[in-house]
């Protein structure tokens, strides 16, 4: 995850064993939490070695004689899917705001420094590459492709492929090895992404159309001559981190790259009603929208609390 970001389907835990199917289903349509029997695990979505799965945080970033720390990282990876959240440790003056009809326009400028990005993760050897399938800052052209150097037991290293760039990386203990990750496509385009490992989760909604391509958010403002309008378009992309249960309410959002977010339940979990006695999972609202869950470890018990946690006042 290079500096430039600073810049299921279902799956269950069965006798301890990873097992995964893919199906996927309409609005109309209940997600089966439960493995098919001889279900094989797609090419394209291969487990990555269990050392990397977890929750990260970055502990510096060295560039040339440069070491610094000026983001809060936060990197939550599952055997396959994957996402991070990237704040400027600096950010202030939020704490009031209710939208983005609140911030002025120097306000709306300081968000234009936040990161975020979701997606799968392939590992070749050591060379890792994140897919960018929503991402909060304009694609470069470049691929988020690095070389990883675990450092044991809980450590790992970074390094550009040109070695332009080292980051350090420690895993925190989550107390558990639980994956979820849920996805919602509309027309083969992905909308909504919640990534879940342990007691920690990543949402991420989409903005309403793709950005043109360029080296940063704040390099597009200037070469468009964006009009505060088409600015706040690019920044409407929510990467939201929060605990399910660790919170003052359940699934409560700590750090958003909406910062009116902070603080408040996550919403998008209404949205899931269980059944079965936890063996489903169905969106609520009717719509034409494709949802799947492309991995869970949780069994039909622990999917059933984790679900029955939103259950907060409005």
């Amino acid at each position: 995850m290079n500096n430039q970001r600073v810049s299921l389907h279902a799956s269950l835990l069965c006798c301890l064993s990873l097992c995964w199917v893919a199906p996927s289903a309409t609005a109309n349509d209940a997600l089966s939490t439960r493995a098919a029997a001889g279900a094989s695990i797609p090419g394209s979505e291969t487990p990555l070695p269990k050392w990397l799965w977890g929750v990260w945080t970055r502990d510096w970033i060295l560039v040339g004689q440069s070491k610094s720390s000026p983001l809060d990282v936060h990197y939550l990876q599952t055997p396959t899917f994957f996402a991070d959240i990237r704040i400027p440790k600096e950010r202030s003056g939020f704490s009031t705001a209710k939208s983005f009809a609140d911030l002025t326009d120097q306000q709306l400028r300081q968000l234009a420094s936040q990161n975020g990005l979701t997606g799968l993760t392939t590992l070749v050897g050591n060379i890792a590459t994140w897919s960018d399938e929503i991402a909060f800052q304009p694609y470069t052209g470049t691929p988020d492709t690095s070389r990883l150097e675990r450092k044991p037991p809980n450590m790992m290293l970074e390094v550009g492929l040109d070695g332009s760039f080292t980051e350090s990386w420690s895993r925190v203990p989550d107390g558990s090895r639980q994956f979820l990750v849920v996805r919602v496509k509309h027309f083969g385009r992905l909308l909504h992404s919640l990534v879940v490992v342990g007691d920690r989760f990543i949402y991420v909604r989409n903005r309403a159309r793709e950005l043109p391509r360029a080296s940063s958010l704040d390099a597009l403002i200037e070469a468009t001559k964006a009009s505060r309008e088409q600015v706040v378009e690019y920044l409407d992309c929510e990467f939201s981190l929060g605990l399910i249960r660790g919170g003052s309410v359940p699934w409560e959002i700590h750090q958003s790259t909406l910062p009116w977010r902070e603080g408040h339940h996550l919403d998008f979990v209404d949205e899931l009603t269980v059944g079965g006695g936890g063996t489903t999972l169905a969106p609520k609202a009717a719509g034409n929208d494709e949802w799947s869950i492309p991995v869970n470890t949780l069994n039909p018990k622990q999917i059933k609390a984790l679900f029955n946690a939103n259950a907060v006042s409005k």
